[in-house]
């Protein structure tokens, strides 16, 4: 029997409603259903990014967000590797930089941070200040000179005219102030974000407004992955309200701080 018209509508109602969660998956770039974002971040970043993630799924029920944290030259690296993960967040912008060839072109500065003199609880050296960093005998920790706190603290002694012969290179701000809490170090630049994780286990000393530099933290999308839309949806978040509100709760200070 030869089809009728209404045969052939029915037929092709059928055919549309088996090929349409294929092309939703389609157009979320080869993905259907929830989707896990991994944000690849600075160490920085551990306990404000804690409570974003959970923020964000709420917003969004069918995206979560786990991170995993470390220096941002280490961060940066991994995306070379097979599992890269979907956006990158560092605490400069030359790692971002060297992250580039992997990264969506748009970029978004989400936050920023400043530096501190972190010590030993109860401060028992006595260090008002950069120049008593210089004294004989101290032990200082900073970060590797490849990565952003440890960039940072040399420009912050390069501002101030001191030069310190420092003990102690780390891979990360973690890393530097976990020597100070430790009691292995006397003394560590780190950002004053850390000092609020410390708690009562470490003291600092504020750097003056005009020896400090501020931090900014650019974050990206990896390109070319299936969640590349998703991931970019995140880094606008990051820029929005709702997150700033959270930066601010966590001591990253507002832009009129930092100029």
């Amino acid at each position: 029997m030869p089809d009728s018209p209404r045969r052939r509508r029915r037929r092709a109602s059928v055919l549309l409603a088996l090929l349409a969660p294929s092309a939703l998956a389609a157009g979320c770039g080869g993905s259907s259903g929830p989707v896990t974002l991994t944000v690849l971040a600075a160490s920085s970043l551990t306990e404000v990014f804690a409570e974003m993630g959970v923020a964000y799924h709420q917003a969004n029920p069918d995206v979560r967000v786990r991170f995993e944290f470390g220096g941002s030259q280490e961060m940066a690296a991994r995306l070379s590797e097979h599992d890269r993960g979907d956006v990158l967040v560092t605490a400069d912008t030359a790692s971002m930089d060297e992250a580039a060839s992997h990264l969506s072109a748009r970029r978004a500065i989400v936050t920023h941070n400043l530096m501190t003199i972190a010590l030993v609880s109860g401060n028992p050296k006595g260090i008002r200040g950069l120049q008593d960093l210089t004294r004989p005998g101290l032990r200082i920790a900073v970060g590797a000179a490849t990565v952003p706190v440890g960039r940072y603290a040399r420009q912050v002694f390069a501002r101030a005219g001191v030069t310190v012969r420092w003990t102690s290179e780390e891979i990360s701000a973690r890393a530097v102030l976990d020597q100070v809490r430790s009691g292995e170090s006397d003394a560590g630049l780190v950002y004053i974000t850390d000092l609020r994780s410390a708690g009562a286990t470490a003291s600092s000393v504020p750097i003056p407004a005009a020896q400090n530099v501020v931090a900014s933290y650019p974050a990206a999308a990896v390109k070319g992955g299936d969640r590349t839309r998703a991931a970019e949806a995140f880094v606008t978040w990051l820029t929005g309200a709702d997150a700033q509100r959270l930066f601010a709760k966590y001591g990253f200070p507002s832009p009129e701080a930092t100029r």
